[in-house]
């Protein structure tokens, strides 16, 4: 066992007027199993970057182990894939990555498959088995659900729960539940340790957010109280002491005391005002903002909005989904299961009109407007007013829904493609909740989403029951939203 201590941290990208991390100090055990949560552009890739020594910064972070990383950067041509093992580790065993294969039941033959042909959770997986042969490494493992489906997060989540050892970036719920036992949280104003799994740290941040937003009104309930009391003292102050100077006063002294009196009176509830103006200011600097979002859905003029009778994918290797049937009627919010490699991303393709090759039936509602959220945000590039423009979105309208999910107008005046991939995503859904559209197509749409956002998202489609066809792997999302599943 031995400690990360990082101490006075700051940094700043260049260029930038707004600091990631400022004078941020904690300690974090090696033996630890870390769950790091935080709003998208918080800054949680930057800190492992900054553990790595990627970029200079000041204060102090001092650990006697080396740091390893997730994902690995992996040549344009790899070769097989036990060449990429080597690549990335030389002094592998080939029992220990076997026996790392096996926990994550690999078999040994995708090591002399070219690498290129495993699939992403494949690679994942792999990328995973090398990096825990690594001795004397403390892991940083940067969002390894984003290419596993809903049995690949639950083999790993318990493949990670029998290590120890590492910093797991991650906003799938209960993934994280199953393989941690603290949790890094970046939040609003701090950055705090906590020990438990996320469902506890999520808990106790709610129950105090509630608890200080409570505070908070009765503050300034009391406050306006004592502001109303002290002009009151004061006005009543200056009328007794103006009855000094009338006629018929038997008794000056008397009058000019009872009106001092008044007067320390309203200076004692301007201290207590003052009191708690400052107990005031020091809540809900963690409180994060999670207002209630609202869709654009356009009703359609009938009941079925789409159909798809024994349709069957074949991209000229061999069909990747055979015989799939269903309805999309009004309102339903139907999820698309099954594993990797099964053909979901193909159909919400037919879905949206697209020509993929296939056979029977696709049949989709006359004047049908569909708004399309894709899994992939790589080509997102150039300004925020052009991609609104292109898309026919009220820039306004998008710029308030942005605001809603933590992306703010200053971070959308930079280039696009330097935003993180959760704010590219929150782009992305952020157009289609602005969207006049008879049916939302979602594709993996909570990849690199944080749990906040996650929750108003969820919300959103509960409250206003928008028709959407989605492919999603985080469990509780689809436990919340879905109306029905259909399994391929």
């Amino acid at each position: 066992m031995s400690l990360i201590q990082v101490t006075n941290l700051s940094f700043a990208y260049d260029g930038s007027s707004q600091p990631v991390f400022e004078n941020v100090s904690f300690q974090l055990d090696t033996a630890w199993r870390l769950g790091f949560t935080g709003r998208n552009g918080r800054g949680k890739t930057t800190f492992l970057k900054l553990l790595q020594g990627k970029f200079p910064y000041s204060g102090t972070i001092t650990a006697s182990v080396d740091f390893s990383y997730f994902p690995y950067d992996v040549p344009p041509e790899p070769g097989l894939a036990l060449e990429v093992v080597e690549a990335i580790y030389p002094d592998y065993e080939y029992w220990q990555l076997s026996r790392e294969l096996s926990l994550l039941e690999l078999d040994e033959e995708i090591l002399y498959r070219p690498y290129e042909t495993l699939s992403n959770g494949e690679q994942t997986k792999l990328q995973l088995a090398v990096l825990f042969l690594k001795e004397n490494s403390f892991l940083l493992i940067d969002e390894p659900t984003n290419h596993l489906d809903f049995r690949g997060r639950e083999l790993v989540s318990r493949y990670l729960n029998k290590k120890q050892g590492f910093i797991l970036v991650s906003h799938d719920r209960a993934f994280l539940d199953g393989c941690v036992d603290h949790i890094l949280s970046i939040n609003k104003a701090s950055i705090e340790v906590t020990r438990g799994n996320f469902s506890t740290w999520l808990e106790n941040k709610q129950r105090r957010d509630a608890f200080e937003l409570a505070k908070n009104d009765r503050l300034k309930k009391e406050i306006g109280r004592l502001q109303d009391t002290a002009r009151e003292k004061a006005q009543w102050s200056d009328r007794v002491e103006a009855t000094k100077f009338g006629t018929g006063v038997s008794d000056r002294g008397f009058v000019g005391h009872k009106a001092a009196k008044m007067m320390a009176r309203s200076k004692a509830i301007e201290a207590r005002r003052q009191a708690a103006i400052e107990e005031k200011s020091a809540l809900l600097k963690n409180v994060e903002r999670s207002d209630a979002l609202k869709i654009f859905q356009t009703p359609y003029h009938a009941r079925v909005l789409a159909e798809l009778k024994n349709v069957t994918i074949d991209f000229g290797c061999g069909p990747v989904c055979e015989n799939v049937s269903f309805t999309v009627c009004q309102g339903d919010r139907i999820a698309l299961r099954g594993p990797n490699g099964a053909g979901k991303s193909s159909l919400l393709k037919l879905l949206c009109g697209r020509d993929i090759p296939h056979t029977g039936q696709v049949r989709l509602g006359s004047g049908l407007t569909v708004s399309y959220v894709s899994q992939n945000t790589a080509g997102l590039s150039g300004s925020f007013w052009d991609f609104a423009r292109d898309r026919n979105v009220d820039p306004s309208l998008l710029l308030a829904m942005l605001s809603k999910l933590d992306v703010s107008r200053q971070q959308l005046e930079t280039d696009l493609g330097s935003l993180s991939a959760g704010q590219k995503k929150k782009l992305l859904l952020a157009t289609s909740i602005c969207q006049s559209a008879h049916l939302h197509i979602w594709d993996e749409p909570m990849n690199y989403i944080d749990v906040i956002s996650r929750l108003q998202l969820e919300t959103l489609l509960l409250e206003y029951a928008p028709t959407i066809v989605f492919v999603e792997h985080d469990k509780a999302f689809c436990e919340k939203v879905a109306t029905k599943v259909i399994p391929l």
